[in-house]
């Protein structure tokens, strides 16, 4: 189980989505002042007490980590383990989606707004590389298992 390599590669996307919890996604800039888009809502940097959640963003952020993890459990069944990472890696491209759809929705409300995204907001990015990266050998380990069974036979 945790001799694969794409063991390293699920256990890698649960650490960069449970990193992406913490960090600011975006800053929003308005003339009334700066505000932090995270995962958990907008709040505003200089009065912490004004917070707007979202909560849409934390729970495909939250999804995305536990089933990665729920992934690496599953080695035994490859197959599952693959539909798995495909199911996740959609979840991501939706992330970024949703991301898109929530900064399109505050354009149309606030005039003077301008976003300036932050290095966070790349983590969906390279877990979806590392899910590629896991589907990729789990199926190699899929087809060793077979090719070993039919020389058994």
């Amino acid at each position: 189980m945790l001799q694969r390599i794409q063991t390293v590669y699920l256990l890698l996307i649960a650490i960069l989505m449970t990193a992406m919890t913490f960090l600011p996604l975006a800053i929003l800039q308005r003339k009334e002042g700066l505000y932090s888009l995270e995962v958990f809502g907008i709040s505003n940097l200089s009065d912490k007490a004004d917070f707007s959640p979202m909560w849409g963003l934390f729970v495909l952020t939250a999804l995305i980590a536990i089933l990665a993890i729920v992934t690496i459990l599953l080695y035994k069944k490859r197959i599952l383990q693959i539909r798995v990472c495909v199911f996740n890696a959609i979840l991501m491209i939706g992330f970024y989606g949703f991301f898109v759809f929530l900064i399109y929705m505050m354009y149309q409300q606030v005039e003077d707004l301008s976003v300036s995204v932050k290095i966070a907001l790349s983590f969906p990015l390279i877990s979806l590389i590392l899910d590629y990266l896991a589907i990729r050998n789990i199926g190699a380990d899929e087809i060793l298992v077979r090719s070993v069974e039919r020389l058994r036979k």
